[in-house]
């Protein structure tokens, strides 16, 4: 996981690949699940990405994440974001390395510190006001579950001893990490491969690069180019209020309609800005109760030529 790149620290702009991804909300059901995932499949798109929702209708991520890989041959799948703290890692690497042995290379794991649902936070427990300690030790145990044939950890939180999880996912699987504060850029610098943002200005998507970049680089450490992502959200036409006064309490700082595209010529002209700051990962997810089947058909017309 942690690869020496070779990369240089300038934009390289015909290495990096762009791929945009679907995102589902937590309007979707499980029984609506089958239809989306055949499309996705059939119509090329890359990738599909489950948000961890617990108190709402949409399926578990994992369960959602097997379900489309043993429907596809091609499709690959992630989270957005899964919550890591809470869980022990050791089950989360089996269950990573189940999937990618029944899929490789289409896995797609980003984890985050919490839930972004006040109500679901008491689902993660872990010790008060210890939470961002416990991800950093969560993920070096992952990790090391991952990658090593007899895995012994002992920290602050976990004592783990010979532990072996098999298959290991080869190639290793590359795992990316949410969050927009000061500690989680050094996190993902430190401890990552990659970053998914969301809720961030383009420029702010810039200097969280940065500090990322920044980060690596005092770990002895550089992401890959391409590995830096954020999950937007399209609506159809204006933004409905409730979006708006949704996206104003999450960024009160911020116009709304920066962070939410009102059509998809915004969305457009978003994705430019995003891409000149340096991103080139994107999950595009429908904002407000707009049908998915509509906005399947607008994702595959409006995105799937803009890849490279």
């Amino acid at each position: 996981m942690f690869r020496g790149h070779k990369w240089p620290h300038h934009r390289v702009a015909l290495a990096v690949k762009i791929r945009f991804g679907v995102g589902l909300g937590a309007d979707t059901a499980p029984d609506r699940l089958a239809p989306i995932v055949d499309r996705l499949e059939s119509s090329g798109v890359d990738s599909l990405w489950f948000s961890e929702l617990v108190y709402s209708p949409a399926v578990d991520p994992v369960v959602g994440m097997a379900y489309a890989l043993a429907r596809t041959t091609r499709l690959k799948v992630g989270t957005s974001v899964a919550v890591l703290p809470g869980r022990h890692p050791v089950l989360v690497a089996k269950q990573l390395a189940s999937l990618a042995a029944v899929a490789p290379k289409r896995v797609l794991p980003v984890f985050g510190l919490r839930s972004a649902i006040p109500a679901e936070r008491e689902v993660f427990v872990v010790p008060d006001g210890e939470r961002a300690a416990v991800f950093d030790e969560s993920l070096r145990v992952l990790r090391a579950a991952l990658v090593e044939d007899s895995a012994s950890f002992t920290g602050r939180y976990f004592t783990v001893n010979e532990a072996s999880v098999l298959p290991r996912p080869n190639p290793p699987l590359d795992i990316w990490l949410a969050g927009s504060a000061p500690g989680a850029f050094r996190r993902i610098g430190a401890l990552g491969d990659g970053w998914l943002g969301s809720f961030l200005t383009p420029e702010e998507a810039r200097a969280g690069r940065a500090a990322i970049e920044r980060a690596a680089a005092q770990a002895g450490r550089q992401i890959d180019p391409d590995h830096f992502g954020i999950s937007l959200a399209v609506a159809e036409g204006d933004l409905p209020p409730e979006l708006a006064a949704a996206a104003r309490k999450r960024r009160p700082d911020v116009d709304p309609a920066e962070l939410i595209a009102a059509g998809w010529d915004r969305l457009h002209r978003q994705l430019d800005a995003y891409i000149d700051a340096g991103l080139t990962k994107f999950v595009i997810r429908p904002a407000g109760l707009a049908p998915i089947d509509g906005f399947l058909d607008r994702f595959v017309t409006e995105l799937i030529a803009r890849q490279n």
